[in-house]
């Protein structure tokens, strides 16, 4: 059977299908309309964009992302959807995919070291599941935390995690870091028998610290807190999902002083 995404017959797209290819390697896939939407509003660097329907695509970008309508005009190729389909772990509704150059370490960790910092870093210490990382990541970005910070091996750029992100990765700074390499501040590490959140304000500088959805705080992040925070929540309820309780975490943030960026 041809490889769509390899076929070099008269009238087949091998320009724009070999330049993803060479280009794939090193870049952060954007997968779908509002991941390279969201990229482009917060700066990214896109390489290639493709589309296997670009009036669709543009149509989006009319009654959604007028902001960069033109940029994505300029930005989209069309390719037949089989073609399209080969080139992306899981084809996206709305049929659109781009490469984009990942930001800077050296930016990012300046970033998050930066003082006084005027919203907190969000830390997620040994995450395991991929889409709740990047659940974290869009809320993060949506009340304009200084960034995501993980532990542990999860890679907070893998294509899934951009993907259930929706491209936010571009307005906050995502990194991975060990406990020892946190940027300063105090640590508000949210656990089940620490201090209810509500007779708390959590200070801008803060690092809030949400343990794995499977065996919460490991010891070296617990160690390292200042304060361990406890959410409100009704007896013999067991927990609540990661990217449930870092909402209601930067929404008391918010609600207490803090306030979502606008820049």
């Amino acid at each position: 059977m041809t490889d769509p995404a390899r076929s070099t017959g008269p009238g087949t797209p091998a320009g724009p299908v070999a330049a993803w290819h060479s280009l794939a390697g090193d870049s952060v896939l954007l997968d779908g309309f509002h991941a390279l939407k969201h990229a482009l509003r917060f700066g990214a660097e896109v390489r290639l964009a493709l589309t296997a329907d670009r009036a669709g695509a543009l149509a989006l970008a009319d009654e959604l992302a007028a902001d960069v309508r033109d940029t994505l005009a300029a930005l989209l190729t069309e390719v037949p959807h089989a073609t399209y389909a080969a080139l992306v772990p899981r084809p996206h509704p709305t049929a659109v995919a781009a490469l984009a150059v990942r930001p800077s370490r050296t930016g990012n960790l300046a970033r998050l070291a930066h003082a006084p910092r005027t919203a907190p870093v969000v830390v997620l210490d040994n995450p395991r599941n991929l889409g709740n990382a990047g659940a974290v990541i869009r809320l993060a970005a949506g009340f304009g935390a200084t960034g995501v910070v993980t532990t542990g091996t999860l890679d907070p750029w893998h294509p899934t995690v951009v993907r259930g992100g929706a491209g936010l990765h571009f307005a906050t700074a995502v990194e991975r870091l060990t406990v020892r390499e946190l940027p300063p501040g105090p640590v508000f590490a949210l656990d089940p028998e620490g201090e209810d959140i509500r007779s708390l304000e959590l200070p801008d500088d803060a690092l809030l610290a949400f343990g794995s959805e499977r065996s919460g705080l490991s010891a070296e992040l617990r160690a390292r807190a200042d304060h361990l925070v406890a959410l409100p929540m009704r007896p013999q309820v067991s927990s609540y999902n990661l990217a449930t309780s870092v909402a209601m975490t930067l929404y008391h943030w918010s609600a207490t002083g803090g306030a979502p960026g606008t820049s």
